[in-house]
């Protein structure tokens, strides 16, 4: 789906400015194909169409949220990612980041949306609070429900941060005082990327943010809306345990001799078998460690439900074989599991490859154009 690109100078102006140099977007572009697993390349191609292409106005709203997703992605340890997003986009409108306030901070966001009609981008954090007219989250003596609609109205894409936007979140667990739902359940006509996580990894936020800026087209996306290059495999099998899973060595508590020599964490609790994400490989704190890896097991945070899914410390009650069929756990072996796991997430992965693959080379093929 091909994006209008905002006529707000472009991001290799917005670089230079700031002193970065044209070695750092190489090296960014690098790291973002590397990111997204698109082919040998791709990473001058990304530079090259970074630097040509207009800054990305965004406005940013919060709902209802705890503000850890904007501090997931101010607290960035990966190199130039932070500064990247705030070159590659024009932060219109953000409350906790913004210095203006009240009446100042509203004129802003309103400004945005009339400057930029038809090719703002709304990233939504936070669930949007839908009982009674939405009158238990409001801002500005105005509900979440109000202003949601109106500023996506002449945007040309939203992308919903965090699990509270992208499925309900926390807000909508059981009993749902509030009546909290996900964003997709309210504008439904726009394109929306939801990139879940509580929080979501700075790496995906920034990686979602600079696909759309580069190549004007949203990624390829799950079910789910999630970008697939972040969420096409489950956490199990990328974990560095997952041997020990297939050996049948688990830990029966977080303090027995298991955990102590590290093994598989899935008998208590964890939820990697069934979680998308790319903790496992990315990692948090700058490709430091992630849960698992410091002795928690996975939460499933990136998946809907998972506030009401049962107790994050029970082993889950079924497992897949390799057709997909949900079988019972104590019927099923660690090899099933993983082939069944392993089998789709190629097939999902095959098909949003090639599609980058082709984006990728387009836009190399533009550049040696120009330079002919």
């Amino acid at each position: 789906m091909e994006l209008p690109m905002a006529g707000l100078g472009t991001v290799g102006e917005a670089l230079s400015r700031q002193g970065i140099s044209r070695r750092s977007l190489l090296k960014y572009g690098s790291y973002l194909a590397t990111l997204m697993a698109l082919p040998a390349g791709s990473g001058r191609a990304i530079a090259q169409a970074l630097g040509d292409a207009k800054r990305q106005s965004v406005i940013w709203l919060s709902f209802q949220e705890c503000t850890g997703c904007i501090e997931s992605l101010t607290r960035s340890y990966s190199p130039s990612v932070e500064e990247m997003i705030f070159n590659l986009i024009s932060l219109d409108y953000q409350e906790t980041l913004q210095a203006a306030a009240g009446h100042a901070a509203e004129a802003a966001r309103e400004a945005a949306m009339e400057a930029n009609r038809g090719d703002y981008v709304v990233v939504v954090d936070g669930s949007v609070s839908t009982l009674n007219d939405g009158i238990y989250s409001t801002a500005a003596g105005r509900t979440n429900l109000d202003v949601l609609r109106e500023t996506a109205r002449d945007a040309k894409a939203v992308i919903a941060i965090g699990t509270c936007a992208s499925f309900g979140g926390l807000p909508a667990a059981h009993p749902n005082p509030t009546g909290a739902v996900p964003v997709t359940d309210i504008i439904t006509d726009k394109p929306i990327i939801n990139v879940p996580g509580c929080p979501p990894m700075p790496e995906v936020m920034a990686g979602t943010i600079a696909y759309l800026v580069t190549f004007g087209t949203i990624p390829d996306l799950d079910h789910l809306n999630r970008p697939l290059p972040f969420f096409g495999d489950n956490i199990h099998d990328r974990c560095y345990r997952r041997p020990f899973y297939e050996q049948g060595k688990f830990a029966k508590s977080f303090d027995d001799e298991g955990a102590r020599n590290g093994w598989c964490l899935y008998e208590v609790g964890c939820k990697g078998p069934t979680t998308y994400n790319s903790c496992a490989t990315i990692k948090w704190n700058g490709n430091t460690s992630f849960p698992i890896q410091s002795g928690h097991g996975c939460l499933g945070c990136s998946e809907p439900n998972f506030w009401d899914a049962g107790s994050f410390y029970s082993a889950l009650p079924t497992r897949v074989d390799a057709d997909g069929r949900v079988i019972p756990a104590a019927l099923a072996g660690g090899a099933v599991l993983g082939a069944g796991a392993a089998l789709a997430a190629r097939m999902r992965k095959k098909a949003a490859l090639q599609k980058q693959t082709t984006a990728a080379t387009g836009a190399a093929d533009t550049k040696e154009g120009s330079e002919a």
